[in-house]
């Protein structure tokens, strides 16, 4: 079975630890990538500074609040890339601000999730994010 590239976009610890594990225990192999503000995901789809040798993502998977660039700001980076547009971006992400959700979508987001606040509820959407994008969903080649 083919490798999915992730790349998450996250800056808290725990959630972190959280989504990787939920991922590696898929029954696929995934390979992860972490990016801990707005900044550095920007350089590592532009491979740029210490990401020259990154290889473009399959999925993005995106929080909203993040220092340096926010969310929105990377999204909109993402979608208005010739190069990138093309990559599923989900929005995981504590809030669930109608603003929030609005501003993904405007943007091209291809799904807002947001995270429940317990773990066994973070992991069961994990797990459903998984099953759909990796299991399901066919995704563009690069």
């Amino acid at each position: 079975m083919k490798e999915v590239h992730i790349l998450l976009v996250e800056d808290n610890e725990g959630d972190i630890m959280l989504t990787t594990e939920a991922l590696q225990q898929g029954k696929i192999i995934n390979r992860i990538d972490v990016v801990r503000d707005g900044k550095k995901a920007m350089d590592f789809l532009k491979k740029e500074g210490e990401y020259t040798k990154a290889e473009t993502p399959d999925i993005i998977v995106l929080d909203v609040n993040l220092p340096k660039k926010n969310g929105h700001e990377v999204l909109q980076f993402i979608k208005n890339h010739q190069d990138l547009k093309q990559i599923p971006v989900i929005m995981l992400t504590t809030s669930s601000s109608k603003i929030d959700i609005n501003k993904s979508y405007e943007n091209h987001a291809n799904c807002y999730i947001t995270k429940p606040v317990d773990s066994d509820g973070f992991l069961r959407a994990i797990k459903t994010m998984e099953d759909f994008w990796v299991h399901i969903v066919k995704l563009p080649t690069n």
